[in-house]
């Protein structure tokens, strides 16, 4: 059936239509998973599409899916702005439980910190805490990410399933399907400098990416890649090899670079070269290779990301929090080096907070060079939306027909959004709000959240097994034996 929504502002965000396009009084319809139609309403347009489609037209009010529409008084307008769900082109889907623990550290100490005992007390306590929780504890951990990103109206991801996790991409998986979200899960892997009960060998890590993409490379909103973790814990032989297997199936190849400063000396003293141009010696940088954060670079870098063309994803909330830095972005940008924002995982970002995320970005690039006019609004917001899933090479993103219908309904009638017009409503969705305004999510054209009604996730049982898992986590700390064999903190 064909379903409507209709809002005081829409941004398409749309090349078609003019990404910088703003409407006052905009509608989208849609079929299945498809956009049908998308612009600006009117009572003429109402009265044809209830003609059209009859009692099968379907309206998305704020807390409900009406049905059997027959008069254009019943479309109604959210006080809102909709647009493309937004689209995280880089996270960890195992860090929700984590938030808040072990912080004002650097990067490898966090990791050995907190990342890898979590994920290792998961796995090594699997059986007790699937007795205690009903459900593996992973997915307890991959449902609340779930949450967290319908909560800030994200509705594609990029899951960088490192650590003790990317032994449990199934679970990842069906919490994406139970969600109704996209996902690219992007298969980590270590084989160097990392702790020894991580460590893969060459054909493990291909057998692994093989069965996944076996049991769900056919599934249209879920992709299998290869994403090896840092440049520092892979060697050559595995990183060609991953590369070698997302040429061979089509796909992308996702890893961290360059993430934190005295790691990234580090690999420069321990291998006469910084991480790109040992990626770029190995022949690995293309159009399909995402480097997540690069916050480190050398003009020699930058030269060689603008002439293989690889794209960078920007995570500003992480890199502040663990001390890491700030990326010369804009400098990226003016070479040409496709450039996305994100969030990175919850545990060291502390939230999903996508809007944040490019609110910051813009206002520490505008810092760094003393530019006031550098990473507007409107670009910034691109950078979350159609720059991104150009960045991940898929059909999201942005509002025209024949894309898919993932959508999002920021409401602007709070005090902190008052007043928003139409000459104004990028800039306060960037600058204004707080990430808490999303009302209304559709993703693969389902309505899986309306106000604060999850319709496809289990919310209460989520929030409480969260808090379970994250109370068994600090008792287990307790006594834990210390972990220490990341990179730098080796």
């Amino acid at each position: 059936m064909p379903r409507f929504i209709r809002a005081r502002f829409l941004l398409p965000m749309s090349d078609a239509l003019g990404r910088d396009r703003r409407i006052e009084d905009g509608y989208a319809l849609w079929e299945g998973d498809a956009l049908l139609e998308v612009g600006a309403y009117s009572d003429a347009i109402g009265a044809r599409l209830i003609r059209d489609h009859g009692a099968a037209l379907e309206v998305v009010e704020p807390t409900r899916v009406a049905r059997g529409v027959t008069d254009t008084a019943a479309l109604v307008r959210h006080e809102g702005v909709l647009l493309p769900g937004f689209v995280k082109a880089h996270g960890h889907d195992h860090e929700p439980p984590i938030i808040g623990l072990v912080k004002d550290v650097a990067l490898t100490g966090w990791l050995d910190g907190v990342v890898n005992p979590f994920t290792g007390f998961m796995k090594r306590e699997q059986q007790r805490l699937e007795d205690l929780l009903g459900r593996t504890p992973q997915s307890v951990s991959y449902l609340k990410a779930r949450v967290d990103d319908l909560y800030y109206g994200i509705t594609t991801s990029m899951v960088h399933h490192c650590n003790h996790s990317k032994y449990f991409a199934d679970d990842l998986v069906a919490a994406a399907e139970t969600a109704g979200t996209r996902m690219i899960v992007a298969v980590g892997g270590q084989d160097r400098h990392y702790a020894d009960d991580l460590l893969d060998t060459v054909d493990g890590a291909l057998e692994r990416l093989d069965g996944y993409r076996a049991r769900h490379g056919h599934k249209t909103r879920v992709t299998i890649i290869p994403g090896p973790d840092q440049l520092f814990s892979n060697g050559p032989e595995m990183m060609s090899a991953l590369k070698d297997w997302s040429r061979r199936n089509g796909t992308l190849l996702h890893f961290h670079s360059s993430e934190e400063k005295r790691t990234t000396a580090w690999f420069r003293e321990t291998y006469g070269m910084t991480p790109i141009a040992y990626a770029h010696g190995l022949g690995i940088l293309d159009s399909r290779t995402v480097v997540a954060h690069q916050v480190h670079s050398t003009e020699e870098d930058l030269q060689i990301l603008a002439e293989t063309g690889t794209r960078i994803v920007h995570n500003p909330l992480a890199n502040t929090i663990l001390g890491s830095g700030m990326p010369p972005v804009v400098d990226m940008l003016e070479r040409g080096i496709p450039v996305a924002i994100s969030t990175d995982g919850s545990g060291s970002a502390d939230n999903q907070n996508i809007l944040a995320a490019a609110r910051l970005a813009s206002q520490y690039q505008k810092a760094r060079y003393s530019r006031a006019d550098y990473l507007p609004a409107q670009q910034a917001l691109e950078m979350i939306t159609v720059e991104a899933a150009r960045i991940l090479d898929i059909p999201a993103g942005s509002l025209e027909v024949g894309r898919p219908a993932d959508l999002v309904l920021v409401a602007t009638d709070t005090p902190n959004m008052t007043p928003t017009r139409v000459t104004n409503v990028v800039e306060n969705l960037v600058w204004a709000s707080d990430g808490s305004e999303v009302r209304v999510v559709v993703a693969g054209g389902e309505v899986v959240r309306q106000g604060s009604a999850f319709h496809t996730l289990d919310l209460a049982r989520i929030l409480e097994d969260v808090s379970t898992l994250s109370a068994e986590f600090d008792a287990y700390r307790l006594t834990a034996p210390e972990v220490r064999g990341t990179g730098a903190n080796a």
